[in-house]
């Protein structure tokens, strides 16, 4: 028998514990190219552990539908990963605080167009899940020589909801 989450809307007060919001919300923090573009400054505390580097990577995951089955976490205990969507399409976020080296109850959210995140080292996270095609992302994590992934099966499932 599975357990439930609501998944509400991302924020970045709800967030922070888990990592950043990356979007464009707020005033820009500073216009540049002859004040033509706004730059929304600084907006991720990237972290890539030492003998690390960051690397941008392209993801194409198949999207899933709601109600979602999570069975798995992971966390990268070595660097940060941002997860950028090439579309305007939400996706949905999963995470969960660290308890003693093992996941916590999961939390989950539903970005909004334009909305990504940058994950902090260690956080443990769903793996990626777009709600609609093309699933593209661009993501920002650690390259480097040691491992940096570690997975958690639950021995029940999670129901994921909207």
């Amino acid at each position: 028998m599975s357990r439930e989450i609501a998944a509400p809307p991302l924020t970045a007060e709800a967030f922070a514990p888990f990592g950043d919001v990356l979007d464009t919300s707020g005033p820009y923090d500073k216009l540049i190219n002859q004040g033509l573009c706004g730059r929304w400054h600084d907006r991720a505390r990237l972290d890539f552990g030492p003998g690390g580097r960051a690397g941008i990577s392209l993801f194409r995951a198949e999207p899933r539908a709601l109600p979602y089955r999570l069975e798995m976490v992971e966390r990268h205990p070595e660097g940060s990963q941002a997860f950028l969507p090439m579309s305007l399409d939400p996706f949905l976020v999963i995470v969960a605080s660290d308890e003693g080296g093992a996941p916590g109850q999961p939390v989950a959210f539903l970005t909004r167009a334009g909305q990504g995140i940058n994950l902090h080292r260690g956080t443990w996270h769903g793996v990626l899940t777009p709600l609609h095609a093309p699933g593209l992302f661009a993501v920002v994590d650690r390259i480097g020589p040691t491992p940096n992934l570690e997975e958690h099966w639950f021995d029940r499932p999670w129901t994921v909801t909207g």
